[in-house]
């Protein structure tokens, strides 16, 4: 992978917006062309795929809109409408990220504390970078509000993102959530991968209550091993064999306690 922050599958480059959060906006080449009637996810359980005229569609749009004061969705002429959301990521791992060692004119290297595309330093003759990789907690509870179409899915939302960070891990570690809150409670559901996010939030309306995104690692109740690099899985067994160490230390050290326990004993009982 290049420095680049350019993003395949239709994504081109994200800018960053404010402090809060950022978006980024899809190519015309990623909006794939749609069929006469879309087909729409109906969210109630008892309700399969509807399909929707384009008044019906339009009709939907123009509601929706109404209720949001900014980043509404618009509707072409050929029947695809694109539109914000937002995807909070929630990592409690970390991730392996690709970052720039820029080595200047003076020849010493500086590493840079995020990760830098390639034209980022290029000044000045006999400058160079070199990239590493570096794991990195992303942070708690990141929100970022991308721009999509109606037929961008889950996968390629899930691959955007971790290109946006420019992520060298494998895209199957990650699943999008859908999240709810009901009753006092935040309820969360794994998306397909061909589900389609933004046709999701038209049929559920802009509630984040209602439905939220969220980035999460894919919990499949067993490790995908071949998900990791090599490098990764011997980084993985040195930790193991740290924690190992370390919980035999701490055995043997309490059953120390316990011997030195019973030898006082022993001798306070002796005549």
């Amino acid at each position: 992978m290049t420095g680049s922050n350019s993003m395949s599958s239709g994504y081109c480059s994200l800018d960053e917006e404010g402090e809060d959060f950022t978006f980024f906006t899809a190519k015309s080449t990623f909006f794939r062309q749609p069929p006469k009637l879309v087909q729409q996810k109906e969210v109630e359980e008892d309700r399969g795929p509807k399909a929707l005229s384009e008044e019906e569609l339009r009709a939907r749009i123009e509601d929706y809109n109404s209720t949001v004061s900014e980043n509404g969705m618009k509707l072409g002429a050929d029947g695809l409408y694109t539109g914000f959301i937002k995807v909070h990521l929630r990592l409690s791992r970390p991730v392996t990220m690709l970052t720039m060692e820029w080595t200047g004119l003076d020849g010493q290297a500086e590493r840079q504390g995020r990760p830098m595309t390639v034209s980022e330093g290029q000044e000045g003759a006999g400058a160079g970078f070199s990239e590493k990789r570096t794991s990195f907690y992303l942070p708690s509870d990141c929100v970022k509000q991308i721009h999509i179409s109606s037929t961008t899915t889950v996968r390629e939302v899930i691959q955007g993102l971790l290109k946006k960070f420019m992520v060298q891990d494998n895209p199957r570690k990650f699943a999008l959530y859908r999240q709810t809150h009901r009753d006092g409670q935040d309820l969360f559901q794994k998306l397909p991968l061909v589900e389609c996010p933004l046709a999701l939030r038209l049929v559920v309306g802009p509630d984040p209550e209602l439905l939220s995104f969220v980035l999460k690692e894919n919990e499949t109740g067993e490790v995908e091993w071949h998900a990791f690099s090599v490098p990764e899985l011997q980084n993985f067994l040195v930790i193991l064999e740290k924690e190992e160490a370390e919980r035999v230390r701490l055995v043997e050290q309490r059953f120390a306690v316990y011997r030195q326990s019973l030898q006082k004993a022993l001798q306070e009982d002796q005549p």
